[in-house]
């Protein structure tokens, strides 16, 4: 089960990881050609980033509410 854990967090993270490595590349002006001009490459890398960083942030915002760590701070108002 932590295998599987540790697998669903890496992914996101390694996505992130590229998606930095993508901004650089498109701020230093290193086209790939696969994204067809270098502000999509530069967008595409943003949304990677921030894709990447929400998933991460909400594993652990769901891991902790369920183990009561949050004290309240965001609770489900369900």
């Amino acid at each position: 089960m932590r295998l599987i854990a540790l697998l669903i967090l890496v992914m996101p993270g390694i996505l992130a990881v590229y998606g930095i490595k993508l901004i650089r590349d498109a701020l230093f002006g290193e086209f790939h050609p696969v994204y067809l001009h270098i502000g999509l490459q530069g967008l595409v890398g943003l949304v990677f980033v921030v894709g990447g960083i929400a998933f991460i942030g909400g594993f652990i915002l769901h891991r902790d509410r369920k183990r009561n760590l949050t004290k309240g701070r965001f609770k489900n108002e369900d």
